[in-house]
């Protein structure tokens, strides 16, 4: 049995939409992770940077269940001696929502080289306009 490995020259990049509006952060994170890094496909290689592009639109209208707005917290250091601020999940999702997605995809990554290069295709908008329509991009379902 041969195996297929994929190259990087021979790629070609879609671009999938994602509404966040409604769905659970947690699981429009898990599908943007995973077509980043092209699990999704028969030719993943993990040791190559092969993934598509994700636009996900509407994270302000994404829902966090049970009490994570009021027990989650994000933690953030200064750079300062015993200078770490946090941030509780309710007042991220006002705020900062397209942040809080993008922690969240970011988590469910590999942690080296290949992780910048995929958040670097990871599009985050809160509301539901784009500027990526000549890419035409198709919506995925989850």
């Amino acid at each position: 049995m041969s195996t297929t490995l994929l190259k990087k020259e021979t790629l070609e990049r879609k671009w999938y939409v994602i509404d966040a509006a409604g769905k659970p952060l947690g699981r429009t994170a898990v599908i943007a992770a995973n077509i980043l890094r092209v699990k999704h496909k028969v030719d993943f290689t993990p040791n190559v940077d092969c993934g598509d592009n994700v636009i996900i639109i509407n994270t302000d209208k994404a829902i966090l269940t049970g009490k994570k707005l009021d027990q989650k917290k994000y933690y953030r250091v200064t750079g300062w001696i015993g200078n770490m601020k946090e941030t509780k999940a309710r007042v991220m999702m006002d705020t900062r929502s397209d942040y809080a997605m993008e922690l969240a995809v970011k988590g469910m990554l590999p942690k080296n080289t290949l992780c910048k290069h995929a958040l670097s295709r990871l599009h985050l908008y809160k509301g539901a306009e784009h500027p990526h329509a000549d890419q035409k991009p198709e919506a995925w379902t989850l």
